[in-house]
Order: C-alpha cells, then structure tokens, then sequence
C-alpha cells in the first residue's frame, strides 16, 4: 500500500491493483499543496465533508476522470446536482470494491459550502473515514475534535495508519492528536491539517517526538511512503 500526503488534508492512496483514491483534494488556491488539477486522475474521491478546503476541485477532477465521488449522503447529491458520478453514505455505512471498502465514521465539526452570494450551504455533517485496503486499515479523521467513540474505529482493533488532524483552531491540535492516536490503536500516525493559514501553524517535528518510536510519519508534501 502506498500513500501521499499532498499538503492540508488531501491524501491519496494506491492500491497493489494501481487504482487511486483522492480523499478531500483542495488544489487551487492551496500554498502547501504538489497537486495540479490537470494531473488528478483518481478512481475514487472521498470527501470528509463540505468546507471549501476539502470539497476544494472535486467538480472539476471527477468530470476528468470520471471519478466515483463518496460522501454524505446531502454533499453527495449536491454533487450529482452538478453532474458528477456520487455515492452518498452516511454514519456506519461502508461501500464495498473489488479491492476494499470505505466506512463512513463520525467526525465533531461543521459541514456547509460556500456559495457565490457570499452565504453558505450546509450539506449534512462531517465525517471520516475507515478504509479496509490491501489488508491494511487506514482512519482518516477528517476534520474534527478529539471524542471517546475514536475508540470505536476498527471496532476496537487497532489501525495501521491513523490521519490525524493536528492544526489546533479549526480541528484538535497536537496534544488531543496524541491521545487520538492511542484511542485508536494506531501503528503509524500521519499528521495533516496543519501550517497551510497562519491559524493553524504547528511545529510537527515536536509532534512527532512526542508519538511512540517508530509510530509518526515524517513525510514531505508529495513524498510517497509505503506502511
């Protein structure tokens, strides 16, 4: 299994049978990301929920490359709205492949859309993710605060890579990360959502010292690494 942490909190994961799941592939207008949207050509987007800097390009990306856009279930017809291939879940609900699944789990935070009347549309609630691929488990937290149900995910078992929110202000910051991590058992952590605004600037090395040894990703934007 490999992984890419594109900046912010877009990540992307390859499967042994090459095929590619975009999750929340905010581009334009991102200072920390490697991604253009030309070179996006995923299988699978998923969306954590419906903030600006998460839906980010995924109308222009999916009609390129026919991406199947997974989200909750209000963001997911909204999307149809606009022409794109969706599938909308929502808490507990998973969508099975022939090379995995992807279980929709909770997240604490808000979930609404900008418009260009200067309003905002809601479009249901936030959300993370409980990828089931290549025989790895894989949580991508989303957007959220710490909570007790993180001891939940995997019903318990533990995860092999846990994506965890560390920027403070919008979402946790680094010392509910930590504890986030324990709750879910996790045996590597990836640090995300952090220094992209000056609200949510961190210092991710002293994140990662304070994990367990061996356990946090020290990832650059764009580097692939393999877990």
């Amino acid at each position: 299994m490999k992984g890419i942490w594109h900046g912010h909190a877009v990540l992307e994961f390859i499967t042994a049978s090459k095929q590619k799941i975009l999750i929340d592939p905010f581009i334009t207008g991102n200072p920390q990301t490697d991604l253009k949207v030309a070179d996006c050509q995923p299988n699978y987007i998923l969306l954590t929920h419906a903030h600006a800097d998460h839906v980010g390009d995924t109308i222009e990306i999916a009609q390129q490359s026919h991406a199947v856009v997974i989200a909750i279930a209000e963001l997911a017809n909204y999307l149809q709205q606009q022409g794109l291939e969706t599938i909308g879940i929502n808490y507990g609900g998973s969508v099975v492949t022939e090379f995995g699944s992807f279980k929709m789990v909770p997240a604490w935070h808000t979930s609404a859309l900008p418009q260009p009347n200067g309003n905002s549309l809601p479009l249901g609630a936030a959300a993370g993710f409980e990828l089931h691929l290549d025989h790895r488990v894989i949580y991508v937290a989303g957007d959220t605060c710490l909570f007790s149900d993180m001891k939940l995910i995997n019903h318990g078992h533990g995860v092999d890579l846990a994506c965890l929110p560390i920027g403070d202000h919008f979402t946790m910051g680094p010392q509910d990360a930590l504890l986030a991590a324990e709750f879910v058992k996790a045996k590597q952590v990836l640090p995300t959502h952090f220094n992209t605004f000056p609200p949510i600037q961190q210092d991710v090395q002293a994140f990662l010292q304070q994990l367990p040894a061996d356990t946090g990703l020290n990832v650059q934007i764009g580097e692939i690494f393999k877990f």
